[in-house]
Formats: structure tokens, C-alpha cells, sequence
């Protein structure tokens, strides 16, 4: 039978003709090819740009050697943690390790380090000090900034420095991803591909910034001074806003985090494309002799019909990850992947769920939305009902 995955070995590369891949995705969840899964997107969409890319998941971080197996990429290496931050993935909120991880083969702990997208940076470089990397998901996404970590009780510098990492990619990604592939393939130094949307970089200067920026508090401040904490949360949260936010800077030591502005919601067309990619719906079938990938018995059957969501709810993470701007596929891609479904051997005659994280809203909440996706918290709010 036609292996129709991504290449994980050597011999998969031989069996396509290839000899070098332009791009190989380093990940800490195993291979699931199935768009609820950033890896099997991200990988999708670069091949659907005419990119050779090649899947490590899991690798061995104790030495190289996993890291070395599909040999060294064209234009980058690509990390992310995996679906989950990996402390999340390890550790209860009572800071417990955890006994089962679902993403994982048989659902047995302990295939992926604490701080996985670090780490594997580190190993990457180990292995190839001058090749390129960008790093994102969901673990990079939500640690760009500095940011206080649970579960050491302290603020840690944004994940793009303490990575050594060349490029952040936020969000989603799929444009931005391709966007920077293309800026490579074009033989962009990668340390300055600063034009992107959707993208963080390191700074060594504040006149390197190409745009107009707003500067926020540093993170040797909001180490000493939680109003300062406070402030800088607060712009960051206003400006993640796709058609109004404005560039953020950070100074870390004599360095600057730099985030560019959001990129801009995926269109109904562009989403039907990225959901109509070529995925194998399940994990690849190396893992079938340790019973599989538990993940993905909750979402095969399922149906992700929108994303975004403009609740803003502060307990939820979506603001900053996928954005306020609610976008939704057609009903025509939806109902295809629906009888794409039915003809799974293992159906069994239900889909689970149609939806997405915002519940059964597919347009924006009001016609304001339209034109402004976020609404900024009055000044006021901050200083008198912000208590620290």
C-alpha cells in the first residue's frame, strides 16, 4: 500500500526521489496527520507551496542522533512542542507530573522534555550550528513575550531568546509560514527576515525596527514591578489585533523581542484550502504496534467548521493564539470532509461534532467587528480595578 504520510526515515525520502528536504519539523507530539494537529497542518501547507518536508516526532533529546536522521534541511528546521505547552502536558495545576500523555504512543509519558521547543533547539544546534530555525506553536506562541511560568513562580524572558532560535512564527500560521519559506528559498539571511506579519525577531538595535513600534515595559522590570507586569500585558493584549494593532518591542537585556503585527484572518476561501489538504486522518502507522495515539480517537470524527473568537474570556488563550476574528470554512468544505468521514473503515455511523472554539458563531459578533476586531480597555479600568 502507498505510504501517502510525510517522510519520517531516510528510506521515505528514497522511496519519493528525494535527496534533501527542504524543511524538517521537529515536534513533541507523534505523527498524526490530521488538521487538528499543528504539525500535520504546518507540513500540509509547505508542501502544498511546492516545499519537500520531512517529520521528526518525539526525538530522542538526550543526543542528536534523531535530530541528524533525515540530514540537514535545504532553508530550516521547524520546532514546535506539540499541541500542548509541554509543562501543561506534564504537569496538574498542583504541579503533579502527570501519568498518561494522550498525544503520545500508547498514551505512555515521558517521549518529550520539560520545555520541549528549548531544548530541541539546543540539540538542533548541536547538530548543525549554522542551519536555520523557527519555532511555533502553540508552547512558542504563548511564550513570546516574557512571561511568568507557573511552574518555576517566576517571569522567564520571551521562548525566541531563551531558544536561540532565528524566527517566532505566532498563531496559526499558515500564511506567515509560507511566507518565510518563500523569504528563504529567496536566500534570506534568516536573522533578518523582519517584513512578516504573524512573526517575532530578535533586535539589536531599536533602529533596525522598520515601522513604528510602541515599546513596552522590559523584562528586567516586570521582573521587579507587577504594575509594570500589568502594563506591559495590557498593550500586548490590546494590539493583538490583525488591522489596528501596532509592532511591540520588549527590551530584554541589551536585546529586543520585536512581534510584528498579527496576520490577517484567514479568508473562507483560504480556510476551505488549508482544510481540504491532502491529510491521512489518523497517526502514522509506525505507531500501530504500541496501539496508537489516544489524541485521536476524540477529533477523527469530528468536524472543525470555525475558528477565532471574540469572547475574550480570561481564562482562555484563544485571543492570543488564533485571534478575535471569527473565520468559518463553507458549508460545501464542511459536508465534503463530512463524506470523507463516512468512508473511514472505522465509522461508525455518527460524527461526533461540527464547530469550533467559539461555540456555533461562524460571523462576527456585530458589524463593528467588521472594521475593528478588538475593543480596547478604557485606561480607567486599569487603574481602578486592577488589584495586585
Amino acid at each position: 500500500m502507498e505510504n501517502k504520510f510525510l517522510p519520517i526515515s531516510k528510506q521515505d525520502m528514497i522511496d519519493r526521489g528525494w535527496e534533501e528536504l527542504d524543511f524538517v519539523l521537529v515536534t513533541g507530539d507523534a505523527y498524526v496527520d490530521h488538521h487538528s494537529f499543528g504539525t500535520a497542518i504546518i507540513s500540509r501547507v509547505l508542501e502544498s507551496a511546492g516545499y519537500k518536508v520531512g517529520i521528526i516526532a518525539q526525538p530522542d533529546w538526550r543526543t542528536t542522533d534523531d535530530f541528524m536522521k533525515l540530514g540537514k534541511p535545504r532553508l530550516a528546521f521547524l520546532v514546535n512542542a506539540g499541541n500542548m505547552d509541554s509543562m501543561v502536558n506534564h504537569y496538574s495545576v498542583s504541579k503533579k507530573h502527570r501519568e498518561k500523555d494522550m498525544y503520545s504512543p500508547g498514551g505512555k509519558m515521558g517521549y518529550r522534555p520539560d520545555r520541549a521547543t528549548i531544548v530541541y533547539c539546543n540539540k538542533i544546534r548541536e547538530a548543525y550550528s549554522d542551519v536555520a530555525i523557527v519555532i511555533g506553536g502553540i508552547e512558542a506562541s504563548l511564550r513570546r513575550f516574557a512571561h511568568y511560568d507557573y511552574w518555576s513562580d517566576k517571569v522567564r524572558k520571551s521562548m525566541l531568546i531563551d531558544s536561540g532560535a532565528d524566527l517566532l512564527v505566532y498563531g496559526m500560521s499558515e500564511k506567515q509560514i509560507v511566507e518565510v519559506a518563500n523569504a528563504l528559498n529567496d536566500g534570506y539571511d534568516p536573522k533578518y527576515i523582519r517584513h512578516i506579519d504573524g512573526t517575532c525577531y530578535i533586535s539589536d538595535t531599536l533602529e533596525e525596527i522598520y515601522d513604528k513600534y510602541i515599546l513596552i515595559p522590559s523584562y528586567k522590570e516586570i521582573c521587579e514591578d507587577k504594575m509594570k507586569y500589568v502594563e506591559a500585558f495590557k498593550i500586548q493584549y490590546d494590539e493583538q489585533d490583525p488591522f489596528r494593532g501596532n509592532i511591540i518591542v520588549q527590551p530584554h537585556g541589551s536585546k529586543y523581542l520585536v512581534q510584528n503585527k498579527p496576520e490577517k484572518p484567514l479568508s473562507r476561501e483560504e480556510l476551505d484550502e488549508v482544510y481540504g489538504l491532502p491529510y491521512q486522518k489518523t497517526y502514522h502507522p509506525v505507531y500501530e504496534k504500541f496501539g496508537g495515539i489516544p489524541a485521536i480517537e476524540e477529533v477523527k470524527f469530528s468536524i472543525v467548521s470555525s475558528r477565532g473568537c471574540f469572547g475574550s474570556c480570561s481564562f482562555c488563550a484563544i485571543t492570543f493564539h488564533q485571534g478575535r476574528a471569527v473565520q468559518s470554512r463553507s458549508e460545501k468544505s464542511i459536508i465534503d470532509e463530512a463524506i470523507g468521514i463516512t468512508n473511514l473503515d472505522d465509522f461508525k455511523g455518527y460524527i461526533h461534532d461540527v464547530g469550533g472554539p467559539t461555540a456555533n458563531f461562524r460571523r462576527p459578533a456585530c458589524k463593528n467587528k467588521l472594521l475593528k476586531v478588538l475593543v480596547k480597555i478604557d485606561n480607567a479600568y486599569l487603574h481602578h480595578h486592577v488589584k495586585i
